[in-house]
Parts: structure tokens; C-alpha cells; sequence
């Protein structure tokens, strides 16, 4: 063997090394971040969305929602839709907010206050009331989702996070199933101590809730430091109770090495924040969130409503338990497509177009299909679940590939917020304007036919979106001149290879080393 093949094989064999000893450094990570992250995320969701099976829960007898509070169908829109105009305007402010501040204390800040109105909840009495807590709960809750990514950025890098993004975003999925197949049992405890069944699901969400939000004071792990750097704890920090780190000696030390290539720690300003804001690589990721995020929210906030449009001889009960499959197929498409993405993230864009096409095509079922097969139609909405399933996550985590190598962590921090917050526009449309906000839609053999293709056309401007998006990167993509980082884990322009974690970082991993690819 000549000397130059000898020297690399033995390189290569100690870059496997390496690698093996990184990848236990992630799941080490993996086993310390992402339980919190899911159960503060199924808690969180099941506390946002449960207002949408209190519309059905118990009607037969009169204590559903409406009922209740004496709302009409446009003022049970309006409250849903007031929800979605405070997570807009805060979005931005939290998580710059968390930016500056120490991301674990924010995070507990946020889960702790939608435990705290989700319990409220339980004494809405009117209208007023109704209104009143779904905009403050718009407003605790903001910067949750853009900051659980901005978070995970701070200890992944880019060509890592798409598949924890996933994970943890099953949360959503389980909660919708779960807090379906749940709300079933809830409703038989309509009565018990003056309290109707939504108020039941109302008062324990809300009180687990409270609880797990003051727990991650303890549990999320703060920012990682430098070898040797020394956590400050001066001012308001020596009253919060300080996280054990995620990890300790070499391991710390190992995973500071390979995250730094992508991770700026830099006091930001207005002008680098207003340099995030004008780059136009955020609204085209703008306008794809936005459609995949309010068919997200339609569907979540009104299944049952559909489900009962298809056949309205369905008891509530009934109703709950139809509506957790559709979440079933949606965490099923996260487990097996995001994972994919990650291992080749240069083709993001037709991971999240495939998915979208699903969407599609179960929205066309839905409407069309013979008006007496009902469960042909229903099956439409089971395709609606998977469809949506990695849209999300693949959305947000191209975003973070983008911002980070070009703004650091301001560009995370505002980009993920600005995408999230803007996108959910689309989820003002579609609980507002749609479904029970549009009276005139809900009758005839096809109902809510114009609701689901206004959801359709915004579907097509997300694909249309993620097109324009590679189109405009392959001609004017992120030249070497404006990148902040050594390597890029996007396809936007070339990297600067430093070192085997940043090859590694540009390269797509394929199937190597995948399940039975090992």
C-alpha cells in the first residue's frame, strides 16, 4: 500500500472515530432536550386547541361551547381567530426577548403562563370572556414554536435539526389524537361538580400545564458556554434557579468544538435585525408557512366540524374519537419524512412540495367525493393529516439553514419568528373567514366546499412559494462574502471546509448509516 493511500485511510478512520464519538454526544442531548421540548408542546397545543372540540363536546344535551356562552358561530370564529392576531404581533418581540435573555428561563415563562390561562379557561361565562383569554393566551404563547427552534439551534447544527424539529413536533400530533380520543372521556363527566365536559378538559390541561412550565426551570439546560467560561449570575439571574448544564467534560468540550462552526454568540442591533427583516430569502418561507400552517389550523380547529358536515348523524362522542386518526397519519408522516429531509437537505423544497401535493389531493376527496360516502370522504381528511405532517418542520428548518450561516443567532432568532408569525396569518384566514365564519358555505351536498378550496389555492401559492425559493437561491444564493460562518449547511453557494465537521455539514448523508443501511 503507498504511503499517501496509508495516511488516508488512517485520516478517514479517525474521522469515523469521531464521528461515532459526536453522535453520542448529540444523543446525549437528544435524551436531555427533546422529552421536555414534546411534553411542553403536547401540553401546549392540547391548551390552544381543545377549544375546537369544545364546539361538538356534549351538544346532544346543550353544554357544548356555544351553548354555553350563548356565542353564534361568527363569534366562536372571532374568538379562535383574536388567538392568532396576538401570536402575529408577538411573535417577533418574544423571541428576540429570549435572544437576549436566558432561553430556558423564556421557555418556562411561556409554558407557565398558558397553563395558567388554560386553567381560566374553565370560567369563561360570555362572549367578553371568551375573547378576552383567547388574546391573552395569544399573547403568553407567542414565541413558543419559533423559539423551541431558535432553542434547538443554540445546541444543533443546522443539518441536524430538521429531524429533532420533527420529533418533538409530534407532540402536536399525539396532543390532537389524544386530546380527541380523551375529550370522549371528559364528556362523561359532564355534570360533575357543576362543571360541563369542556370545562373539565379546560381545568386539568391548564393545572398540568402550570405545573411542567415551572418544572423546566430546573430541566432545559441554558445556553452552552465555552471550555472553562462561567455561567454570569449576577442581577435578577441569582434568583433563578440554575439548570444542571446538558453536558460536562470532554463531551462539553467536543460538542463546543463541532457547534461552533455554525453558532455566533454576538450582542445583535436594530441594524443587524433590520438586515434579517429586508433579506429577501424570508418571504418566500413567509408565504410556504403560510398555507401549510392555516390548513394546520383549519383542519385542527374545525375536523369535527367537518367530519359532522359529512355526516351529521355522528354523537359527539363519535366525533372525538374520528378526529384523532387524522393526527395519527400526521405524526406517522413526520417520523418517516423528516428524518429523510435531514439526510438530504439539499431538497428540502420537494420534501415539503410532496407533501403539500398530499394535502391537495385529500382536500379534493374531501369536497368531491360521492356525497354518500361519507367515509370515502372522511378518508380524504386521514390524507389532509399525513400531508401536513413535515411541512412544518421542514418549513421551519430551512429557515434556520438559510438565516444562520448568513445573520448568526439574530437571524434565527428573528427569522423563525417573523416566519412563524407572519405565516399564521394564514390561521387568522382559516378561523375567521372559513368553515362556521362563512355561514353560506355550510349548506348543499358538498359542504364547506368553498372553505376547502380557498385552502387549496393557498396550499398552491406554498408550492409556487418553495419553487420560487430554489429558483431565486441557485441564481443569488448566499455568496462566501456574506456568510458570518465557516461552513453552510444549505446548497446556497460553497462552503469553506475547515475541518471534518464542516465536510460533514455540507454533505448529504444519504442513507449511509441509516437503519438497515448501517
Amino acid at each position: 500500500m503507498k504511503q499517501g493511500e496509508l495516511h488516508q485511510d488512517v485520516e478517514v478512520g479517525l474521522e469515523m472515530i469521531d464521528i461515532d464519538r459526536i453522535e453520542r454526544v448529540y444523543t446525549r442531548l437528544d435524551r436531555r432536550i427533546l422529552p421536555a421540548f414534546w411534553v411542553l408542546y403536547f401540553l401546549c397545543s392540547a391548551i390552544r386547541s381543545n377549544v375546537g372540540l369544545a364546539q361538538t363536546m356534549n351538544s346532544d344535551k346543550g353544554h357544548d361551547l356555544a351553548s354555553e356562552l350563548n356565542l353564534t358561530p361568527k363569534q366562536v370564529s372571532t374568538g379562535l381567530a383574536l388567538f392568532y392576531v396576538c401570536y402575529v404581533l408577538f411573535d417577533l418581540p418574544s423571541n428576540l426577548v429570549m435572544s437576549k435573555l436566558s432561553p430556558h428561563v423564556w421557555m418556562s415563562r411561556i409554558v407557565t403562563g398558558v397553563g395558567i390561562i388554560g386553567t381560566c379557561l374553565t370560567a369563561m361565562k360570555a362572549a367578553w370572556s371568551f375573547y378576552l383569554l383567547r388574546l391573552l393566551l395569544g399573547i403568553v404563547i407567542a414565541g413558543m414554536w419559533p423559539g423551541m427552534s431558535y432553542y434547538l439551534t443554540l445546541f444543533y447544527p443546522p443539518s441536524r435539526t430538521g429531524k429533532r424539529i420533527g420529533r418533538y413536533f409530534t407532540a402536536a400530533q399525539v396532543s390532537a389524537a389524544v386530546v380527541g380520543l380523551v375529550s370522549a372521556g371528559f364528556q362523561e363527566m359532564d355534570g360533575l361538580g357543576g362543571l360541563v365536559g369542556f370545562q373539565w378538559m379546560f381545568l386539568l390541561y391548564g393545572l398540568v400545564g402550570t405545573i411542567v412550565g415551572v418544572s423546566l426551570l430546573w430541566w432545559l439546560p441554558d445556553r452552552p458556554l465555552a471550555p472553562g467560561e462561567v455561567r454570569n449570575r449576577e442581577g435578577w439571574r441569582k434568583w433563578i434557579p440554575e439548570s444542571k448544564p446538558a453536558l460536562t467534560g470532554e463531551d462539553a468540550r467536543i460538542h463546543y468544538e463541532d457547534l461552533t462552526r455554525v453558532y455566533h454568540r454576538r450582542v445583535w442591533t436594530m441594524k443587524e435585525l433590520w438586515h434579517v427583516v429586508i433579506d429577501w430569502r424570508l418571504w418566500p418561507l413567509v408565504v410556504m408557512y403560510f398555507g401549510v400552517v392555516g390548513v394546520g389550523i383549519g383542519t385542527q380547529s374545525y375536523g369535527t366540524v367537518i367530519i359532522r358536515g359529512i355526516n351529521p348523524d355522528l354523537t359527539g362522542i363519535q366525533l372525538s374519537l374520528l378526529f384523532a386518526p387524522i393526527w395519527v397519519m400526521d405524526l406517522l408522516a413526520i417520523l418517516i419524512v423528516t428524518p429523510l429531509s435531514d439526510r438530504f437537505h439539499h431538497h428540502r423544497a420537494l420534501f415539503f412540495s410532496g407533501a403539500v401535493l398530499i394535502q391537495i389531493a385529500g382536500l379534493l376527496v374531501t369536497t368531491f367525493a360521492g356525497s354518500g360516502d361519507s367515509w370515502s370522504r372522511y378518508g380524504g381528511l386521514l390524507m389532509v393529516g399525513f400531508g401536513l405532517g413535515p411541512t412544518v418542520p421542514i418549513c421551519m428548518t430551512w429557515t434556520n439553514e438559510i438565516f444562520q450561516p448568513r445573520h448568526g443567532e439574530v437571524g434565527v432568532a428573528a427569522a423563525s419568528a417573523l416566519v412563524s408569525g407572519l405565516g399564521n396569518l394564514g390561521s387568522i384566514l382559516t378561523t375567521y373567514a372559513l368553515y362556521t365564519g362563512w355561514p353560506a358555505d355550510a349548506v348543499g351536498p358538498h359542504k364547506y366546499r368553498k372553505s376547502n378550496l380557498v385552502m387549496i389555492g393557498i396550499l398552491c401559492a406554498s408550492i409556487l412559494s418553495a419553487a420560487v425559493m430554489v429558483t431565486l437561491l441557485k441564481f443569488f444564493g448566499n455568496s462566501r462574502s456574506k456568510q458570518i460562518s465557516s461552513a453552510s449547511s444549505t446548497s446556497e453557494g460553497e462552503a469553506v471546509y475547515v475541518d471534518g465537521a464542516a465536510r460533514r455539514e455540507v454533505h448529504q448523508r444519504g442513507l449511509g448509516r441509516m437503519f438497515c443501511f448501517r
